[in-house]
């Protein structure tokens, strides 16, 4: 296993439009590849549609898929390690829709899928409202994909606010803790921060946290700051408020370190 990682978050402001955002996030993919060796890309990687309709009429096979096969090629062409937060996906055995995240490697290979297991259906004291169960399938499975770092534990956005999902990752053998999402720009304010370190302290994992930012389609605002954070709890990079890219260098060690210092994954008590 590899012991130190130069992770790349892009934070981007995906539009309807698919090409467009397509042709943005493959740009800066190659940019962060020139230092990174895992790129990771935001939830709603392909776009961001708030309308019901438009969003079923423009779902697209897993097979066919315009976004996902550009990163597969994106991957290739620069020989890293790419993480796509999530892409709406049609399942071809019943046409459900989910939003799916993939780990791509190198080689452009699936190394790992992931579908969300938990929707927001909120409704916000501002008088926002969601209902993604209206518009996903959720999926059933955790999933922690092999990488040259260690495991890596893939989740998306709304997962962050259910901290036994990330236990469990990390008592299945993650070290690194993926979130890529769109949150909300109330919510994200209130709580994005300080739940992300939560989860990294709780674990002992680095967490790899790129995100989506600004105003979309009818008015949906994002939060931005994608965040890099040690397993200390310590915040590596913020990325603002804007699209762009930050890094920071991961020394795997520092999980052992943490997890030594506060054993906690390992000191559970039945509860009756």
């Amino acid at each position: 296993m590899t012991a130190v990682l130069d992770v790349a978050c892009v934070q981007l402001n995906n539009r309807r439009d698919t090409a467009d955002n397509i042709a943005d996030a493959v740009a800066a993919i190659h940019r962060a590849a020139e230092t990174a060796d895992l790129v990771a890309l935001p939830e709603n990687a392909d776009r961001i549609e708030p309308d019901l309709d438009r969003l079923r009429a423009g779902a697209e096979d897993e097979a066919e898929h315009s976004a996902l096969a550009a990163y597969r090629a994106a991957a290739a062409e620069t020989g890293k390690w790419l993480l796509i937060g999530s892409l709406g996906v049609r399942r071809p055995d019943d046409g459900a829709y989910v939003n799916r995240g993939y780990l791509i490697g190198p080689d452009r290979t699936l190394r790992a899928t992931y579908d969300k297991i938990h929707m927001f259906d909120v409704d916000l004291a501002s008088g926002e409202s969601y209902r993604e169960s209206d518009r996903c399938t959720p999926g059933d499975r955790a999933v922690v994909a092999a990488t040259p770092w260690g495991g890596l534990g893939m989740s998306i956005c709304y997962d962050l606010r259910f901290p036994h999902l990330y236990r469990t990752l990390a008592r299945r053998g993650a070290s690194l803790l993926a979130v890529p999402a769109a949150f909300t720009k109330r919510t994200g304010e209130a709580h994005w921060h300080v739940l992300l370190r939560a989860r990294a302290i709780e674990t002992g994992c680095f967490v790899i946290a790129p995100a989506q930012c600004g105003t979309h389609a009818e008015g949906r605002r994002t939060f931005g700051h994608s965040l890099i954070v040690d397993p200390w709890g310590t915040v590596l990079a913020d990325g603002g408020e804007a699209p762009g890219i930050v890094t920071a260098r991961l020394d795997l060690e520092r999980v052992t370190a943490a997890r030594r210092m506060i054993p906690s994954l390992g000191h559970d008590r039945p509860i009756s």
